[in-house]
Protein backbone atom coordinates (compact mmCIF):
# COMPACT_ATOMS: atom_id res chain seq x y z
CA UNK A 1 0.00 0.00 0.00
CA UNK A 2 2.97 2.19 1.28
CA UNK A 3 4.86 1.83 -2.23
CA UNK A 4 1.01 2.40 -4.32
CA UNK A 5 0.37 5.59 -2.37
CA UNK A 6 4.10 6.82 -3.03
CA UNK A 7 4.09 5.52 -7.09
CA UNK A 8 0.55 7.69 -7.24
CA UNK A 9 1.73 10.64 -5.87
CA UNK A 10 4.89 10.55 -7.70
CA UNK A 11 2.74 9.94 -10.86
CA UNK A 12 0.46 13.11 -10.01
CA UNK A 13 3.56 15.14 -9.29
CA UNK A 14 4.85 14.33 -12.70
CA UNK A 15 1.85 15.12 -14.55
CA UNK A 16 1.26 18.40 -12.41
CA UNK A 17 4.88 19.82 -13.67
CA UNK A 18 4.43 22.02 -16.37
CA UNK A 19 7.48 23.87 -17.51
CA UNK A 20 7.69 27.43 -17.33
CA UNK A 21 7.94 29.80 -20.53
CA UNK A 22 9.83 32.67 -19.33
CA UNK A 23 13.17 31.32 -17.39
CA UNK A 24 15.68 32.98 -16.91
CA UNK A 25 18.92 31.36 -18.46
CA UNK A 26 21.84 33.08 -16.91
CA UNK A 27 23.80 30.74 -14.82
CA UNK A 28 24.96 32.47 -11.78
CA UNK A 29 24.31 32.32 -7.98
CA UNK A 30 23.17 35.45 -7.35
CA UNK A 31 20.83 35.94 -4.18
CA UNK A 32 17.87 37.03 -6.38
CA UNK A 33 18.41 34.92 -8.75
CA UNK A 34 18.11 31.85 -6.35
CA UNK A 35 15.08 32.90 -5.16
CA UNK A 36 13.64 33.39 -8.94
CA UNK A 37 14.91 29.83 -10.18
CA UNK A 38 12.61 28.74 -6.47
CA UNK A 39 9.54 30.08 -7.75
CA UNK A 40 9.90 29.03 -10.96
CA UNK A 41 10.22 25.75 -9.54
CA UNK A 42 7.00 26.07 -7.03
CA UNK A 43 5.17 27.55 -10.50
CA UNK A 44 5.90 24.34 -12.32
CA UNK A 45 4.78 21.70 -9.73
CA UNK A 46 1.33 24.30 -9.37
CA UNK A 47 2.19 25.68 -5.92
CA UNK A 48 1.49 29.35 -7.12
CA UNK A 49 0.62 30.83 -3.62
CA UNK A 50 4.04 29.96 -2.47
CA UNK A 51 6.34 31.31 -5.74
CA UNK A 52 4.02 34.17 -5.26
CA UNK A 53 5.73 34.99 -1.80
CA UNK A 54 9.07 34.40 -3.30
CA UNK A 55 8.53 36.54 -5.75
CA UNK A 56 7.37 39.23 -3.71
CA UNK A 57 10.08 39.05 -1.41
CA UNK A 58 12.62 39.11 -4.19
CA UNK A 59 11.19 42.58 -5.22
CA UNK A 60 11.19 43.81 -2.08
CA UNK A 61 14.50 42.87 -0.50
CA UNK A 62 16.36 43.34 -4.25
CA UNK A 63 15.00 46.91 -5.63
CA UNK A 64 17.72 47.28 -8.17
CA UNK A 65 17.61 43.63 -9.09
CA UNK A 66 17.97 42.67 -12.76
CA UNK A 67 15.28 40.75 -12.60
CA UNK A 68 12.00 42.89 -11.29
CA UNK A 69 10.56 42.97 -15.14
CA UNK A 70 10.82 39.01 -14.72
CA UNK A 71 9.80 38.50 -11.33
CA UNK A 72 6.92 40.78 -12.02
CA UNK A 73 6.15 38.76 -15.03
CA UNK A 74 6.27 35.46 -13.53
CA UNK A 75 3.70 36.56 -10.60
CA UNK A 76 1.34 37.46 -13.48
CA UNK A 77 1.79 34.20 -14.72
CA UNK A 78 0.98 31.87 -11.73
CA UNK A 79 -2.05 33.57 -11.62
CA UNK A 80 -3.41 32.83 -15.01
CA UNK A 81 -2.19 29.24 -14.41
CA UNK A 82 -4.08 29.13 -11.44
CA UNK A 83 -7.16 30.14 -13.14
CA UNK A 84 -10.78 30.62 -11.76
CA UNK A 85 -12.77 33.91 -12.45
CA UNK A 86 -10.47 35.56 -9.55
CA UNK A 87 -6.89 33.89 -11.03
CA UNK A 88 -8.18 35.34 -14.27
CA UNK A 89 -8.88 38.84 -12.97
CA UNK A 90 -5.65 39.36 -11.28
CA UNK A 91 -3.64 37.93 -14.31
CA UNK A 92 -5.27 40.48 -15.83
CA UNK A 93 -4.61 43.49 -13.57
CA UNK A 94 -0.84 42.26 -13.52
CA UNK A 95 -0.31 42.12 -17.02
CA UNK A 96 -1.61 45.56 -17.62
CA UNK A 97 0.72 47.04 -14.91
CA UNK A 98 3.71 44.91 -16.12
CA UNK A 99 2.48 47.02 -19.92
CA UNK A 100 2.62 50.10 -18.21
CA UNK A 101 5.86 49.89 -16.46
CA UNK A 102 7.87 48.33 -18.68
CA UNK A 103 6.35 48.96 -22.48
CA UNK A 104 9.61 48.91 -24.31
CA UNK A 105 10.36 45.17 -23.01
CA UNK A 106 9.97 42.69 -25.81
CA UNK A 107 7.77 40.90 -22.96
CA UNK A 108 5.14 43.45 -23.07
CA UNK A 109 3.70 41.60 -26.55
CA UNK A 110 3.28 38.56 -24.68
CA UNK A 111 1.73 39.85 -21.87
CA UNK A 112 -1.11 41.53 -24.19
CA UNK A 113 -1.32 38.75 -25.96
CA UNK A 114 -2.17 36.84 -22.64
CA UNK A 115 -4.80 39.57 -21.71
CA UNK A 116 -6.44 38.72 -25.18
CA UNK A 117 -5.94 34.36 -23.96
CA UNK A 118 -7.54 35.49 -20.97
CA UNK A 119 -10.93 36.66 -22.41
CA UNK A 120 -10.73 34.15 -25.41
CA UNK A 121 -11.00 31.16 -23.15
CA UNK A 122 -13.95 32.49 -20.89
CA UNK A 123 -15.34 33.20 -24.65
CA UNK A 124 -19.12 31.22 -25.29
CA UNK A 125 -21.12 30.43 -27.95
CA UNK A 126 -23.03 33.11 -29.86
CA UNK A 127 -26.17 32.61 -28.36
CA UNK A 128 -25.23 32.95 -24.66
CA UNK A 129 -22.95 36.33 -23.19
CA UNK A 130 -20.76 37.72 -25.18
CA UNK A 131 -18.78 40.26 -23.32
CA UNK A 132 -15.61 38.09 -23.11
CA UNK A 133 -16.00 38.12 -27.34
CA UNK A 134 -16.33 42.19 -27.37
CA UNK A 135 -13.32 42.69 -24.51
CA UNK A 136 -10.91 40.02 -26.45
CA UNK A 137 -11.73 41.51 -29.93
CA UNK A 138 -10.55 44.79 -28.16
CA UNK A 139 -7.41 43.64 -26.78
CA UNK A 140 -6.75 41.59 -29.98
CA UNK A 141 -6.68 44.90 -31.68
CA UNK A 142 -4.74 46.85 -28.99
CA UNK A 143 -1.81 44.15 -29.65
CA UNK A 144 -2.03 44.74 -33.56
CA UNK A 145 -1.98 48.61 -32.89
CA UNK A 146 0.65 48.61 -30.48
CA UNK A 147 2.92 45.77 -31.31
CA UNK A 148 2.54 45.35 -35.07
CA UNK A 149 6.01 43.81 -35.60
CA UNK A 150 5.56 41.28 -32.74
CA UNK A 151 5.87 37.60 -33.27
CA UNK A 152 2.77 37.27 -31.86
CA UNK A 153 1.11 39.30 -34.32
CA UNK A 154 0.14 36.25 -36.68
CA UNK A 155 -0.68 34.41 -33.82
CA UNK A 156 -3.21 37.00 -32.84
CA UNK A 157 -4.73 37.90 -36.19
CA UNK A 158 -5.73 34.07 -36.44
CA UNK A 159 -7.63 34.76 -32.45
CA UNK A 160 -9.21 37.74 -34.52
CA UNK A 161 -10.74 36.20 -36.81
CA UNK A 162 -11.95 33.43 -34.63
CA UNK A 163 -13.35 35.87 -32.39
CA UNK A 164 -15.04 37.95 -35.10
CA UNK A 165 -16.31 34.77 -36.52
CA UNK A 166 -18.45 34.27 -33.27
CA UNK A 167 -19.58 37.87 -33.40
CA UNK A 168 -21.20 37.51 -36.74
CA UNK A 169 -22.67 34.26 -35.85
CA UNK A 170 -24.75 35.64 -33.12
CA UNK A 171 -25.65 38.74 -35.35
CA UNK A 172 -26.46 36.30 -38.01
CA UNK A 173 -28.90 34.22 -36.36
CA UNK A 174 -30.93 37.21 -34.88
CA UNK A 175 -31.28 38.70 -38.82
CA UNK A 176 -32.64 34.95 -39.85
CA UNK A 177 -35.25 35.04 -37.28
CA UNK A 178 -35.79 38.44 -38.20
CA UNK A 179 -35.78 37.44 -41.99
CA UNK A 180 -37.94 34.27 -40.89
CA UNK A 181 -40.77 36.26 -38.95
CA UNK A 182 -41.23 38.77 -41.68
CA UNK A 183 -39.86 41.47 -39.81
CA UNK A 184 -37.98 43.07 -42.81
CA UNK A 185 -36.76 45.80 -41.56
CA UNK A 186 -34.82 44.37 -38.35
CA UNK A 187 -33.94 41.83 -40.82
CA UNK A 188 -32.14 43.70 -43.16
CA UNK A 189 -30.56 46.11 -40.58
CA UNK A 190 -29.04 42.64 -38.62
CA UNK A 191 -27.83 41.31 -41.99
CA UNK A 192 -26.48 44.43 -43.21
CA UNK A 193 -24.09 45.06 -40.63
CA UNK A 194 -22.62 41.78 -40.34
CA UNK A 195 -21.43 41.95 -44.56
CA UNK A 196 -20.36 45.35 -43.52
CA UNK A 197 -18.68 44.72 -40.27
CA UNK A 198 -16.93 40.91 -40.84
CA UNK A 199 -16.90 40.48 -44.69
CA UNK A 200 -14.47 37.51 -43.88
CA UNK A 201 -17.88 35.43 -42.07
CA UNK A 202 -18.07 31.58 -43.23
CA UNK A 203 -21.64 32.55 -43.98
CA UNK A 204 -21.29 36.16 -45.66
CA UNK A 205 -22.46 34.75 -48.63
CA UNK A 206 -25.65 32.99 -47.48
CA UNK A 207 -26.10 36.45 -45.75
CA UNK A 208 -26.06 38.54 -48.32
CA UNK A 209 -28.77 36.40 -49.89
CA UNK A 210 -30.93 36.94 -46.80
CA UNK A 211 -30.59 40.84 -47.12
CA UNK A 212 -31.43 40.88 -50.45
CA UNK A 213 -34.83 38.76 -49.95
CA UNK A 214 -35.42 40.99 -46.65
CA UNK A 215 -34.81 44.34 -48.72
CA UNK A 216 -37.64 43.14 -51.97
CA UNK A 217 -39.69 41.98 -49.33
CA UNK A 218 -39.74 45.49 -48.07
CA UNK A 219 -41.22 46.87 -50.88
CA UNK A 220 -40.01 48.37 -54.80
CA UNK A 221 -38.52 51.48 -52.84
CA UNK A 222 -35.73 49.24 -51.89
CA UNK A 223 -35.11 47.55 -55.05
CA UNK A 224 -32.02 49.55 -55.46
CA UNK A 225 -30.12 48.10 -52.01
CA UNK A 226 -31.88 44.66 -53.37
CA UNK A 227 -29.74 44.54 -56.65
CA UNK A 228 -26.75 46.05 -54.44
CA UNK A 229 -26.79 42.73 -52.38
CA UNK A 230 -27.10 40.37 -55.45
CA UNK A 231 -24.03 42.61 -56.89
CA UNK A 232 -21.88 42.21 -54.00
CA UNK A 233 -22.57 38.15 -53.85
CA UNK A 234 -21.89 37.43 -57.45
CA UNK A 235 -18.62 40.04 -57.44
CA UNK A 236 -17.54 39.08 -54.03
CA UNK A 237 -18.49 35.83 -53.12
CA UNK A 238 -18.60 34.44 -56.92
CA UNK A 239 -17.62 30.52 -55.80
CA UNK A 240 -21.03 30.13 -53.40
CA UNK A 241 -23.63 28.37 -53.85
CA UNK A 242 -26.12 31.45 -54.26
CA UNK A 243 -23.83 33.47 -56.99
CA UNK A 244 -25.83 31.34 -59.39
CA UNK A 245 -29.05 32.53 -58.18
CA UNK A 246 -28.08 35.95 -57.48
CA UNK A 247 -27.29 36.43 -61.25
CA UNK A 248 -30.88 35.43 -62.46
CA UNK A 249 -32.19 37.61 -60.05
CA UNK A 250 -30.03 40.60 -61.29
CA UNK A 251 -31.26 39.77 -64.44
CA UNK A 252 -34.71 39.51 -63.68
CA UNK A 253 -34.76 43.04 -62.36
CA UNK A 254 -32.25 44.33 -65.09
CA UNK A 255 -29.35 45.13 -63.10
CA UNK A 256 -25.60 45.45 -64.22
CA UNK A 257 -24.18 41.36 -63.52
CA UNK A 258 -20.64 42.32 -62.18
CA UNK A 259 -17.64 40.41 -62.69
CA UNK A 260 -16.01 38.18 -60.11
CA UNK A 261 -13.20 39.55 -58.38
CA UNK A 262 -10.22 37.66 -59.03
CA UNK A 263 -8.75 38.12 -55.24
CA UNK A 264 -11.97 36.45 -53.85
CA UNK A 265 -12.05 33.76 -55.97
CA UNK A 266 -8.57 32.77 -54.71
CA UNK A 267 -9.61 33.72 -51.01
CA UNK A 268 -12.76 31.34 -51.42
CA UNK A 269 -10.61 28.60 -52.91
CA UNK A 270 -7.78 29.11 -50.30
CA UNK A 271 -10.22 28.96 -47.68
CA UNK A 272 -12.00 25.51 -48.94
CA UNK A 273 -8.73 23.62 -49.35
CA UNK A 274 -7.45 24.89 -45.72
CA UNK A 275 -10.70 24.86 -43.49
CA UNK A 276 -10.88 21.59 -40.99
CA UNK A 277 -13.85 19.37 -41.44
CA UNK A 278 -14.84 18.89 -37.86
CA UNK A 279 -14.90 14.90 -36.92
CA UNK A 280 -17.26 12.62 -35.26
CA UNK A 281 -15.79 13.35 -31.46
CA UNK A 282 -16.32 16.76 -32.21
CA UNK A 283 -19.75 17.34 -33.23
CA UNK A 284 -20.56 14.75 -30.60
CA UNK A 285 -18.68 16.74 -27.60
CA UNK A 286 -19.25 20.21 -28.96
CA UNK A 287 -22.79 20.35 -27.70
CA UNK A 288 -21.61 19.82 -24.10
CA UNK A 289 -18.89 22.34 -24.45
CA UNK A 290 -19.08 25.94 -23.15
CA UNK A 291 -16.64 27.19 -25.76
CA UNK A 292 -17.68 28.20 -29.27
CA UNK A 293 -16.76 26.65 -32.80
CA UNK A 294 -14.44 28.52 -34.57
CA UNK A 295 -13.29 25.77 -36.92
CA UNK A 296 -14.95 27.55 -39.68
CA UNK A 297 -13.34 30.73 -39.28
CA UNK A 298 -11.66 32.74 -42.03
CA UNK A 299 -7.46 31.54 -42.34
CA UNK A 300 -6.63 34.22 -44.06
CA UNK A 301 -7.30 37.71 -45.14
CA UNK A 302 -6.82 40.80 -42.68
CA UNK A 303 -9.62 41.03 -39.80
CA UNK A 304 -11.90 44.11 -38.86
CA UNK A 305 -9.75 46.42 -37.33
CA UNK A 306 -12.34 49.33 -36.23
CA UNK A 307 -15.45 48.45 -33.24
CA UNK A 308 -18.93 47.78 -34.43
CA UNK A 309 -21.06 50.73 -34.35
CA UNK A 310 -24.68 50.84 -33.96
CA UNK A 311 -26.87 51.37 -37.18
CA UNK A 312 -29.81 53.11 -38.54
CA UNK A 313 -32.24 50.83 -40.69
CA UNK A 314 -32.27 51.59 -44.10
CA UNK A 315 -36.59 51.88 -43.43
CA UNK A 316 -36.17 55.08 -41.02
CA UNK A 317 -36.19 58.22 -43.08
CA UNK A 318 -32.89 60.13 -42.90
CA UNK A 319 -32.52 63.88 -42.41
CA UNK A 320 -32.28 66.30 -45.40
CA UNK A 321 -28.16 67.14 -45.53
CA UNK A 322 -27.34 64.26 -43.40
CA UNK A 323 -25.61 61.01 -44.54
CA UNK A 324 -25.11 58.77 -41.85
CA UNK A 325 -26.60 58.44 -38.45
CA UNK A 326 -23.84 59.05 -36.66
CA UNK A 327 -22.53 62.81 -37.10
CA UNK A 328 -19.90 64.77 -34.50
CA UNK A 329 -21.03 67.64 -32.97
CA UNK A 330 -18.49 70.74 -32.60
CA UNK A 331 -18.58 73.46 -30.53
CA UNK A 332 -17.41 76.77 -29.76
CA UNK A 333 -16.21 79.22 -27.02
CA UNK A 334 -18.55 82.64 -27.82
CA UNK A 335 -16.47 85.93 -26.17
CA UNK A 336 -18.19 89.37 -25.49
CA UNK A 337 -21.99 90.00 -26.33
CA UNK A 338 -23.95 87.27 -28.15
CA UNK A 339 -27.13 87.07 -30.34
CA UNK A 340 -28.53 85.62 -26.99
CA UNK A 341 -28.27 89.33 -24.95
CA UNK A 342 -28.80 91.44 -28.19
CA UNK A 343 -31.84 90.00 -29.57
CA UNK A 344 -35.44 89.52 -27.79
CA UNK A 345 -36.58 86.22 -26.72
CA UNK A 346 -37.87 84.86 -29.49
CA UNK A 347 -40.51 82.78 -27.23
CA UNK A 348 -41.83 85.89 -26.13
CA UNK A 349 -42.34 87.21 -29.70
CA UNK A 350 -44.33 84.08 -30.02
CA UNK A 351 -46.59 84.30 -27.16
CA UNK A 352 -47.47 87.61 -27.23
CA UNK A 353 -49.53 88.99 -30.01
CA UNK A 354 -47.65 92.09 -31.70
CA UNK A 355 -44.54 91.00 -30.51
CA UNK A 356 -41.89 92.72 -28.54
CA UNK A 357 -38.64 94.50 -30.14
CA UNK A 358 -37.47 94.53 -33.70
CA UNK A 359 -40.07 91.28 -33.77
CA UNK A 360 -42.91 92.55 -35.79
CA UNK A 361 -45.94 90.38 -37.35
CA UNK A 362 -46.54 89.95 -40.99
CA UNK A 363 -49.47 91.96 -42.13
CA UNK A 364 -53.14 90.08 -41.78
CA UNK A 365 -53.70 90.96 -45.52
CA UNK A 366 -50.34 89.55 -46.39
CA UNK A 367 -50.74 86.66 -44.34
CA UNK A 368 -54.52 85.81 -45.89
CA UNK A 369 -53.84 82.89 -48.42
CA UNK A 370 -56.02 82.71 -51.72
CA UNK A 371 -58.23 80.09 -52.51
CA UNK A 372 -57.10 78.68 -56.03
CA UNK A 373 -60.26 77.23 -58.08
CA UNK A 374 -60.83 73.65 -58.39
CA UNK A 375 -59.37 73.72 -62.10
CA UNK A 376 -55.91 75.22 -60.54
CA UNK A 377 -56.11 72.36 -57.59
CA UNK A 378 -56.38 69.63 -59.50
CA UNK A 379 -53.08 67.01 -58.96
CA UNK A 380 -51.38 66.01 -61.73
CA UNK A 381 -51.10 62.01 -62.26
CA UNK A 382 -47.73 60.84 -60.35
CA UNK A 383 -45.20 59.01 -62.25
CA UNK A 384 -43.75 55.68 -60.98
CA UNK A 385 -41.23 57.21 -58.68
CA UNK A 386 -43.66 59.36 -56.92
CA UNK A 387 -45.91 56.39 -56.66
CA UNK A 388 -43.22 54.35 -54.89
CA UNK A 389 -41.98 57.22 -52.51
CA UNK A 390 -45.30 57.81 -51.72
CA UNK A 391 -45.65 54.65 -50.15
CA UNK A 392 -46.00 54.32 -46.44
CA UNK A 393 -42.74 52.74 -44.88
CA UNK A 394 -42.63 49.02 -44.09
CA UNK A 395 -42.87 47.96 -40.24
CA UNK A 396 -41.74 45.17 -38.12
CA UNK A 397 -45.32 45.12 -36.74
CA UNK A 398 -47.22 42.50 -38.66
CA UNK A 399 -50.74 43.58 -38.90
CA UNK A 400 -54.15 41.95 -37.25
CA UNK A 401 -56.94 41.00 -39.68
CA UNK A 402 -60.20 43.11 -38.87
CA UNK A 403 -62.02 39.74 -38.64
CA UNK A 404 -59.75 38.13 -36.07
CA UNK A 405 -60.12 41.54 -34.16
CA UNK A 406 -63.34 41.23 -34.40
CA UNK A 407 -64.11 37.60 -33.06
CA UNK A 408 -61.57 38.18 -30.50
CA UNK A 409 -64.09 41.10 -29.12
CA UNK A 410 -66.92 38.92 -29.27
CA UNK A 411 -65.54 36.28 -27.50
CA UNK A 412 -64.32 38.40 -24.65
CA UNK A 413 -68.51 39.56 -24.91
CA UNK A 414 -69.37 36.17 -24.27
CA UNK A 415 -66.95 35.63 -21.44
CA UNK A 416 -68.53 38.68 -19.72
CA UNK A 417 -71.80 37.40 -20.44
Amino acid sequence: MVVTALAVTSLTGCFRKKKYENPISKDTQQPDKVLFDKAVKDIERGRYEVARITLNTLMNTYDTSEFLAKAKLAIADSWMREGGSNGMAQAEAEYKDFILFYPTMEESAEAQQKVCMIHYKQMEKPDRDDRHAYKSEEECRTLLTQFPNSKFAPQTQQLLRNIQEVMAEKEFRVGTFYNTKGSNPAASNRLQTVVDQWPLFSKADEDLWLLADSYTKMGPRFKAKAGQAYQRLVRDYPLSVYAKAATEKLKDIEMQVPEADPVSVARMKYEAENRAKPSMLHNTLGVFSKSPDVLAAAKSGSPAMEQMKPSIPASVPMPLGVASGVNDVGGQVLTGASDLEKKDDARLSAQTPGGTGSATPAPAAAAAPTVPDAAAAAPTAPDAAAAAAATPLPTNRQGVPVNAKKAKKEKKTKVKN
